[in-house]
């Protein structure tokens, strides 16, 4: 697969990257060694940047398909070819010690002596002030040699754009999508032009810009084509992470990459079905109040939203309302 440098930095990465929190915990929950067995098949197939943070707790996954990676080379001609795998993590956390505890965390749990590219994860409008003890952590820890790279995700408009102006910031890592479903912009939605205009600018002045939620956390899925040819087709994005939670997921996307994807396919969405995220809800009620089935109802011991699935018509209206993006397909 193509390899693209990302932003000003020395990092180059693979076009596609591939996005670990399916697999994880929180949605597919597969075994460890399923996941790493996918994690290889990708990386065998040239996707060579991985995108993980700390509350998916899917460092497991990664450290697995390297143990496996690793023992496959002894001895072999070919040892060394995977050395130019890209990983990249993120801690929601908004303080020095904790971010930097995050980091060392990582390492350890991924057993390597550096993390090329740490994030601070989600910085919601406004929110940048609050988490300067992070991100001094994470200047010093590039300093210590301990990140290659640091910067930022977010879903917020002002945020990406205020990214642009952040002379110690290498890389973002914003939502954008062909509908703008997701977008944000402090308390509202904002709109994909909005969040190009942002990239765009970030882009301008050398930052690394890698992009998520391309179908929208799953939404957007039964629309594959059309919503993989917006993200790459814009030339600010330097590389699109995919989440992937089966081998199918892989060759769907090498077959759109290497162009031998029948214009007309688009995946079979039938079985998938729609789910709260409950370590991103925030039990405010939105998607609750969108919902024309009365499928959404809120766990009476968290307080979070669910979904009744004997209920449910997938029709997608509780997606684009969630603020945080918790609402998944899968």
């Amino acid at each position: 697969m193509e390899k693209v440098r990302l932003g000003n930095t020395d990092i180059f990465v693979s076009r596609a990257g591939f996005g670990v929190l399916p697999m994880g915990p929180s949605q597919l929950a597969l075994p460890i060694e399923e996941g790493a067995k996918i994690l290889v098949y990708a990386m065998d197939h040239g996707i060579r940047f991985i995108d993980t943070a700390q509350y998916y707790r899917t460092y497991p996954y990664i450290r697995e398909a390297l143990k496996m990676i690793q023992a496959s080379q002894q001895g072999e001609a070919g040892a060394g070819i995977y050395d130019d795998v890209v990983i990249c993590s993120k801690c929601l956390y908004e303080d020095y010690d904790s971010m930097m505890e995050a980091i060392h965390e990582a390492c350890t749990e991924l057993d390597r002596s550096y993390i090329d590219i740490f994030l601070m994860h989600e910085v919601r409008s406004g929110q940048l002030k609050e988490r300067a003890g992070a991100w001094q952590a994470l200047k010093d820890a590039k300093a210590q040699g301990l990140v290659r790279a640091i910067g930022l995700s977010t879903h917020h408009v002002d945020v990406t754009r205020a990214a642009a102006d952040m002379a110690d910031l290498d890389v973002v890592f914003p939502l954008i999508n062909y509908v703008g479903l997701g977008i944000r912009k402090g308390d509202s939605f904002a709109t994909r032009e909005e969040m190009m205009e942002a990239i765009e600018a970030c882009h301008a002045v050398g930052k690394g810009v890698f992009s998520m939620k391309a179908f929208g956390g799953g939404s957007l899925t039964a629309h594959y084509q059309e919503a993989l040819g917006y993200v790459f087709g814009q030339p600010a994005i330097d590389s699109v992470m995919i989440g992937f939670g089966k081998i199918s997921d892989v060759d769907d996307l090498l077959s759109y990459m290497d162009g031998t994807m029948d214009p007309a396919y688009n995946p079979d969405i039938s079985k998938k079905k729609v789910y709260i995220n409950q370590e991103d809800c925030e039990g405010c009620g939105s998607c609750k109040a969108a919902c024309p089935a009365g499928a959404i109802y809120y766990n009476p011991t968290n307080g979070l939203a669910e979904v009744d699935h004997d209920k449910c018509l997938t029709c997608g209206y509780c997606s684009p309302v969630c603020p945080v993006r918790a609402v998944i397909m899968y």
